[in-house]
């Protein structure tokens, strides 16, 4: 079982303790950006949409251990400035040419009180999970281990995890239609998969 990492543990200054986390973070979100922008370079071919199923749920699982840790303030409970936000419109567009059979989805935005669904765009919800990612990797680059996890964690539970579970969602969906579909012509397979 994961532990939320100690912080400012004995003779170290203060979030020392978190640079383990950090560390493992920023590979993540590497690995995810890297991923996720040779695929919207054509790269995946016809695979396109299980493997954007794997990185957005390997970056899922960053984020829960994000979620599942102390809160994060970084020093003076403020954030330095990273610059301007990242111009993601080619990673948004590379995308929605190759998932166009499936780029756009529809989706309760509050399953408690709406009662009709919202579209969205997977390409926007991938780029917008990109941004934050980067964000925090700004941080990270520069030095700021502690700002680049209170990035990730108050993004996670505010935004970009939002969006992960969108993507894996829909995603997932998209994958399971062909096999859904080859099912109902086969009695003895139709209830054994949903």
């Amino acid at each position: 079982m994961s532990r939320a990492p100690a912080r400012g543990l004995r003779g170290e200054g203060p979030g020392d303790g978190w640079h383990p986390l950090a560390e493992r973070v920023a590979a993540q979100a590497r690995d995810f950006l890297d991923g996720v922008g040779a695929l919207a370079n054509g790269q995946g071919g016809d695979e396109i949409v299980p493997l954007l199923l794997l990185e957005v749920s390997q970056i899922l699982l960053a984020g829960a251990q994000l979620g599942a840790s102390k809160d994060v303030i970084p020093p003076g409970n403020w954030e330095p400035d990273v610059g301007a936000d990242p111009d993601l419109d080619l990673l948004r567009a590379g995308l929605a040419a190759r998932l166009s059979d499936c780029d756009e989805y529809a989706e309760l935005f509050d399953p408690y009180a709406d009662t009709r669904p919202t579209a969205f765009r997977l390409s926007d919800d991938l780029a917008a999970i990109a941004a934050d990612l980067i964000h925090g990797l700004r941080h990270y680059e520069a030095g700021r281990s502690l700002e680049a996890l209170w990035w990730w964690q108050y993004s996670y539970v505010n935004h970009w995890g939002t969006h992960g579970r969108r993507v894996a969602r829909a995603a997932r969906d998209c994958r399971a239609r062909p096999a859904r579909r080859s099912r109902r012509g086969h009695p003895q397979l139709a209830g054994s998969w949903q």
